[in-house]
């Protein structure tokens, strides 16, 4: 018997979400991994199966916090903003500049949300 984990009720949302949206060479669809300390984004093309551009934290400077747990909730969500504008910047020189949003079966809330509001302001649409 399989246990049930938030991890395996994440997976089955993210399934149900992938059997509707499908991203193509024009318009890829933008899917983002989170983990508990670093956030990822990729634009994908369905249709080859294929990454376009991808963008992560793992480069990206945190800003100074003062050790607070909210400050630490807070760093985060500026970082998940960082991303967001970075892959937009990737996206737009590629000549990107709709998407369709994957949140990977997350609520769109926090870090995930801090990502799409990122690239909204980086210039892409969805």
């Amino acid at each position: 018997m399989e246990k049930i984990t938030k991890n395996t009720n994440r997976i089955k949302r993210h399934r149900r979400i992938r059997s509707r949206i499908f991203g193509s060479a024009k318009i890829p669809r933008l899917c983002i991994f989170r983990s508990s300390n670093h956030i990822y984004a990729q634009l994908v093309n369905d249709e080859k199966n294929k990454t376009i551009i991808s963008a992560d934290d793992l480069k990206i400077k945190a800003p100074k916090t003062t050790g607070k747990p909210e400050d630490i909730k807070t760093r985060k969500a500026l970082i998940a903003f960082e991303v967001g504008k970075l892959i937009a910047e990737k996206a737009i020189a590629e000549k990107i500049e709709k998407v369709i949003f994957d949140r990977g079966g997350y609520q769109y809330h926090g870090r995930i949300k801090a990502l799409a509001d990122g690239a909204r302001e980086g210039g892409l649409k969805f």
